[in-house]
C-alpha cells in the first residue's frame, strides 16, 4: 500500500475555507502538511476537516504563520516549534509520527522565514531559523527511521526553479546564503524529493498575485519535500498540483504531493 503525504502553503485556511476543503478532496491524500494557516489554534476549522476524516494538529498564532498537520491515521508524539529559538514566539514548525498501518513515519510541517529585505534582521533571522532546521535534521536523522521534512522552504533552490532568475537575484530566497542552507540539508544525506523523482526544470509550486503571473506562468519552486535515505528509498513518485490555482480565491502556493511505498 502507498502513503501519499502533501505539503501545501493554503496562505490563510478561514480566508479560503470552501477552496481549500475543494483542493483537500481533489488531492485525497493521507497526510497534508499545512503553511500559513494565519489563526489561532481555537479557530482553526476543525470541524469541517474532520467531516473529511482527517485527524488535525495545529500550532497557530494570530494573523500570521500557523502550520498544521491533517493526518487519515493516528498523530502521535507531536513538537509544536522548532527547538533553539529562545524567545522566538513564530508558529512555524510542528512534528509528529503518522501512524499509518504501512509503518510509522515523521512528519515535519514548516514554514519557513521570507528574510526580505536582505540586510536586515528578517535575513539574519532567515539564516539562523535554517541553521536550528539543520541541527534538528541531523538529530532526526540519527533515529534512522522515514521522515519527511515538507514545508515552504522560501528558498529556490536552483535557476531552473525560477520562470525568470534574474529577477529574483536581490530576493532574500535566491541569495547564495539561503541555497546554502537548503543544500546543507541535502549534503547530510537527505534527499529533495522532487529532484529524486522528476528534477524538470520550471516545475512550480507558487504564481505572485501580482502582474498576471499566474497567466504568464511566471512562477518558482519554493515549497518541498526533504527525505530521509530510509524516506527516500521508498519514494514512488512526486506530484505538483497546479489545478489548485486556477481555483476561484486561490492560494498563491499549489500542494506538491509524495507518493510512498511503505
Amino acid at each position: 500500500m502507498s502513503l501519499k503525504i502533501a505539503s501545501w502553503n493554503v496562505n490563510s485556511i478561514l480566508a479560503r475555507l470552501p477552496t481549500a476543503l475543494a483542493v483537500l478532496k481533489e488531492i485525497d491524500v493521507d497526510v497534508v502538511c499545512l503553511q500559513e494557516i494565519k489563526c489561532e489554534d481555537d479557530r482553526f476549522p476543525r470541524l469541517e476537516i474532520e467531516a473529511m476524516g482527517y485527524n488535525v494538529e495545529t500550532h497557530g498564532q494570530k494573523t500570521y504563520n500557523g502550520v498544521a498537520i491533517l493526518s487519515k491515521h493516528r498523530i502521535e508524539e507531536v513538537e509544536a516549534g522548532l527547538p533553539g529559538g529562545d524567545g522566538d514566539s513564530h508558529s512555524r514548525y510542528i512534528e509528529a509520527v503518522i501512524s499509518a498501518p504501512e509503518g510509522p513515519v515523521r512528519v515535519i510541517s514548516l514554514y519557513a522565514p521570507n528574510g526580505n529585505p536582505i540586510g536586515t534582521e528578517k535575513f539574519s533571522y532567515k539564516l539562523a531559523w535554517h541553521d536550528r532546521l539543520i541541527a534538528r535534521a541531523q538529530t532526526l536523522l540519527a533515529l534512522e527511521e522515514p521522515l519527511v521534512l515538507a514545508g515552504d522552504y522560501n528558498i529556490i533552490p536552483r535557476a531552473d526553479d525560477a520562470d525568470a532568475p534574474e529577477g529574483w537575484k536581490g530576493d532574500a530566497l535566491f541569495q547564495p546564503e539561503s541555497i546554502a542552507r537548503y543544500r546543507a540539508l541535502l549534503n547530510m544525506g537527505m534527499i529533495d524529493a522532487f529532484m529524486q523523482a522528476d528534477g524538470r526544470a520550471r516545475q512550480f509550486t507558487f504564481w505572485d498575485y501580482q502582474a498576471g503571473a499566474w497567466r504568464r506562468d511566471h512562477g518558482i519552486r519554493i515549497d518541498h519535500l526533504v527525505l530521509s535515505p530510509q524516506a527516500a528509498d521508498r519514494l514512488q513518485g512526486v506530484r505538483i498540483h497546479k489545478d489548485a490555482r486556477a481555483m476561484e480565491k486561490p492560494s498563491d502556493h499549489v500542494p506538491i504531493i509524495g507518493t510512498f511505498d511503505l
